[in-house]
């Protein structure tokens, strides 16, 4: 008992799982799922001349960027390059359509038929996502003689390749949601930045930086503290007190019943989502101007300029566009969602029809205008945390002199929210067989 308690909590959660045969099977199917992902990110595209791929990669900081969260996919213009992205961008269009378009606000309120209608929807409109990213990739690099030119029919195979790798990734999510561990789309996004993480440590990333040691230990520090911020901030929470009074009849006669209990109102209740709109916004103009600009070998025009202007790797203070239009953006679309999903949750509704109320505050349009006033205090901590998590590359990057490293702070966002996610619904299947978890 005594070697058991000396254990670390985490090691002795792990050893419990596996010793549970329901546990362990899904455990194992999440990290087969994941080996299977990893290999298909290694199968290229026909056409795909490497070596001018991988000068490309060097020069344009956005490609290296992407690549990132593709998990070297994007670098090896796998079938899987474009990731589950399109997936991501159609779920994101449904959550802002939902509330807009009647017929799909009542689809939302049908229950579990009607999530599964709305699922569908979102599975049929990654298709066309995925298809215009997949041309858009493919016409980017034949500019840049990555690909090679070829007819109408191999183009079309090239983009039937990428969509059905999307596809394909998406499928294998939702087999990690259904029969593994955590939520399957997140999971194989991890498992993408996490392998893009190793892809720069094989690659050499500290090539060049021995006289920079002092600055090098400084960006490790600036990332450990990021990972200590994200941490705090996915877990903090305001509590909002409840107490619900209901009638009971028993043998004739009636008694009221009251109980108390509260509302979590999350300080980053958005999520990494505005964070992938504001990015979605900033790097737009670059990628267009990327489709008429000027080859690397050829005299630049103005779509170059604007290419340089849009790009992260930007030198001061030209950077400044790029990262305060990031900064603003983080702000603003941290705000928006947050309302689009607490009009969807209808919180003052919800409490009304279950006999709820919010002690010395009156039901109906009291309580919603203090659970908004709540909301937006709080919200202002959340934005201000995804803005200054944004601009986080460019500070560490003018801090510290070190341009090698690309220091995703969006990757460590998701990676560390993807891992308590995990770490939760884990514990809770050990908390249901009477394992200690290691979650307080």
């Amino acid at each position: 008992m005594r070697a058991r308690q000396a254990r670390p909590r985490l090691l002795q959660a792990v050893i419990d799982a596996f010793r549970i045969p329901d546990l362990r099977r899904r455990i194992l199917i999440t990290l087969g799922i994941l080996v299977a992902f990893r290999f298909v990110a290694h199968v290229p595209l026909p056409g795909v001349n490497t070596e001018a791929l991988r000068q490309l990669f060097q020069q344009n900081a956005l490609l290296g960027m992407l690549d990132l969260f593709s998990g070297g996919a994007l670098r090896n213009f796998s079938i899987v390059a474009m990731g589950v992205y399109p997936y991501i961008t159609a779920s994101i269009i449904m959550t802002l359509l939902v509330p807009v378009i009647p017929r799909l606000q009542a689809m939302s309120q049908e229950g579990e038929a009607g999530r599964d209608q709305i699922n569908r929807i979102t599975h049929w409109l990654t298709i066309p996502s995925a298809a215009l990213s997949g041309y858009g990739q493919i016409v980017l690099l034949r500019r840049e003689n990555v690909v090679a030119n070829s007819d109408v029919l191999t183009t079309i195979a090239m983009v039937a390749a990428l969509v059905a790798g999307t596809i394909f990734l998406v499928w294998l999510g939702e087999l990690i949601t259904e029969n593994g561990i955590g939520n399957g789309i997140s999971i194989i996004i991890f498992g993408g930045i996490v392998a893009g993480y190793f892809e720069l440590i094989q690659s050499g990333f500290l090539a060049g930086q021995q006289g920079q040691i002092f600055g090098l230990i400084l960006y490790i520090l600036i990332a450990i503290g990021i990972i200590a911020l994200v941490v705090i901030f996915t877990e903090a929470h305001r509590r909002i007190p409840v107490q619900y009074a209901r009638t009971v009849y028993r043998g004739g006669r009636m008694y009221r019943q009251a109980g108390a209990t509260h509302i979590p109102l999350r300080v980053n209740s958005s999520g990494m989502i505005p964070l992938i709109f504001a990015m979605s916004i900033v790097i737009f103009p670059g990628i267009v101007a990327s489709y008429f600009a000027a080859p690397t070998s050829g005299m630049p025009n103005f779509a170059n300029t604007i290419v340089k202007i849009f790009n992260p790797d930007a030198p001061m203070p030209l950077g400044l566009v790029y990262w305060g239009l990031f900064f603003i953006l983080s702000i603003a679309f941290a705000f928006f969602y947050t309302f689009v999903i607490a009009q969807q949750q209808d919180l003052p509704g919800t409490l009304q029809r279950q006999g709820g109320f919010i002690p010395g505050i009156r039901p109906g349009k009291h309580t919603a205008e203090y659970i908004n006033q709540v909301i937006t205090r709080i919200t202002w901590a959340g934005a201000l945390f995804l803005a200054i998590i944004a601009i986080v590359p460019f500070l560490a990057r003018e801090i510290t002199s070190v341009r090698v490293i690309q220091l995703s702070s969006i990757g460590l966002l998701i990676v560390v929210g993807v891992i308590l996610d995990t770490m939760k619904q884990l514990e809770a299947q050990l908390t249901m067989r009477r394992y200690e978890g290691f979650i307080k």
